[in-house]
């Protein structure tokens, strides 16, 4: 891996005029998203604002009711979320995962067995890849998951992701319940995935860290994009940030 950064490409994904729902209440209106190769984006807005419905939507985890969504000029919203997964699409949960009962040694080797389609052949190479990206996962390999701190969680959430060889990386509510120093390590760890290729969509609570790392944002209020464009043009937008410090200060995450 580099430090110099690849060059932005041709549009990876692309969601166009999605409507979405849970149940009877619409939760998604008319929302186009887009997100080029080697790019971060970072999708904002307050509590309840749509986001993790949007990266859902992409997920196949809930439907799209209309508008399509492509992931590499083919369209993906009618397939299964197992199907999006091996196009290299993956979805990063916020908070502690995996399987707290096992070991991190053990969670990885399943992550890696699953997401080869030969039954694990090869994994060990995947596996000598993530041990050297994530160096501190080779010393705790026997200790058991459940035991790890919630910063040491989210970047063995971040290496099992890894695994699946994405295209693509979602990552939602990266910094949930995590002390800022902690939020800045995870996202120089995702920055470094980035230069080595891989695209990254990120849920961010900490709009400073996101907006400087980003290379544009999308703002969704009440399931609708206000604001789509470079990042640092988001950092001009008072009307729609203040809202979200607000939230921020009373408790809420983005």
């Amino acid at each position: 891996m580099t430090d110099a950064r690849l060059p932005i490409g041709e549009p990876l994904l692309e969601v166009e005029d999605i409507d979405v729902f849970y149940g009877r209440i619409h939760t998604l209106y008319g929302v186009s998203f887009e997100v080029r190769e080697n790019e971060i984006v970072a999708l904002l807005g307050v509590n309840g604002a749509g986001k993790s419905t949007l990266l859902k939507a992409i997920s196949g985890i809930n439907r799209a009711a209309s508008g399509r969504i492509r992931f590499a000029g083919e369209r993906i919203d009618n397939l299964s979320s197992h199907e999006i997964v091996r196009r290299g699409v993956v979805q990063v949960p916020g908070g502690r995962g995996g399987f707290p009962g096992l070991t991190v040694g053990e969670n990885l080797r399943l992550a890696a067995a699953v997401s080869r389609a030969d039954k694990g052949r090869g994994a060990a190479e995947d596996l000598a890849r993530v041990y050297e990206l994530f160096p501190w996962l080779a010393d705790r390999r026997t200790q058991a998951s459940g035991t790890l701190s919630g910063g040491q969680q989210q970047q063995l959430l971040l290496a099992r992701a890894f695994l699946a060889k994405p295209r693509l990386m979602m990552i939602d509510e990266l910094s949930l319940g995590l002390a800022p120093i902690v939020v800045e390590q995870l996202l120089e760890i995702v920055a470094g995935l980035n230069r080595g290729g891989l695209t990254i969509v990120i849920v961010e609570q900490n709009v400073d860290l996101a907006l400087s790392f980003a290379d544009r944002a999308y703002f969704l209020e009440k399931g609708e994009v206000r604001f789509s464009g470079a990042a640092h043009e988001l950092r001009e937008r008072t009307d729609l940030l203040r809202s979200v410090f607000l939230a921020g200060a009373s408790g809420a995450s983005l």
